[in-house]
């Protein structure tokens, strides 16, 4: 989702805002302690402030990968390996005090990640986000990467996420309607109940990207070679000085 606005995050050149998104992203794997999450998370926190997205959009666009934080957390709380006695032991598990730890960085870290990715989407627009794409791989042309088309197939995914997303609730609402079952059972149970789902997203899927590649071609869509933009981006002070914090 794009929210339009006129913060500074909003009018940072997107490449500036990509290079930061992967710079956050690589420090988030690179920090250890306390010091440097709550140095991490002290930034997010005024990017999400500066950006006036609000943290409840942010939270509420995490709870479909809650079922994911879960298990990563309950993996590295049980799993990993303590020089000491451990805090608490049953069957063949053991809980550590460094695998508590462990298991909250990796929800910080995972978080705090998705929430960073969250507001690149957020306050820029899809084509902002292909040409920032294409002007920073742009030096791959030399080598003959088709730039062009690998930035637009990037933004055209993030593009209809929402749109299957919503796809895929009208069509397990319509099922439930008719008597499927989604909540009961195990987990295999479930996922086997996820088939029938499966199978019409996917020729909805595949429906509107023939009537998107129907409607590129009746405009004469050929690529990027001799295509003309509506927005020259340019490099201002601003994104010289977000760079360098």
């Amino acid at each position: 989702q794009y929210f339009p606005g006129n913060t500074l995050l909003h009018r940072l050149d997107p490449r500036t805002k990509l290079l930061g998104t992967v710079a956050y992203i690589v420090a988030l794997f690179l920090a250890k302690g306390i010091v440097g999450y709550a140095v991490l998370l002290a930034v997010l926190a005024a990017l999400i402030a500066v950006s006036r997205v609000g943290l409840k959009t942010i939270l509420r666009g995490m709870k479909p990968i809650l079922v994911i934080i879960i298990i990563t957390a309950v993996l590295n709380l049980f799993y990993t390996p303590g020089a000491g006695e451990p805090l608490a032991a049953f069957w063949i598990f053991k809980i550590y005090p460094e695998g508590i730890w462990a298991a909250v960085y990796m929800i910080l870290r995972i978080a705090m990640l998705i929430a960073c990715t969250f507001l690149l989407t957020y306050t820029t627009s899809p084509i902002l986000l292909t040409d920032g794409l294409e002007k920073l791989l742009g030096p791959l042309k030399a080598i003959r990467v088709p730039v062009h088309e690998l930035a637009m197939m990037m933004t055209i995914a993030l593009r209809f996420i929402p749109t299957l997303l919503e796809e895929a609730d009208k069509i397990m609402k319509a099922q439930m309607a008719r008597g499927a079952d989604f909540e009961s059972g195990n987990i295999i149970q479930r996922a086997k109940a996820m088939v029938p789902l499966l199978v019409p997203l996917f020729i909805s899927a595949f429906r509107r990207a023939g009537d998107l590649a129907m409607a590129m071609e009746a405009r004469c869509y050929h690529g990027g070679e001799g295509r003309t933009r509506l927005r020259i981006l340019k490099l201002t002070r601003a994104d010289a000085v977000a760079a360098l914090i």
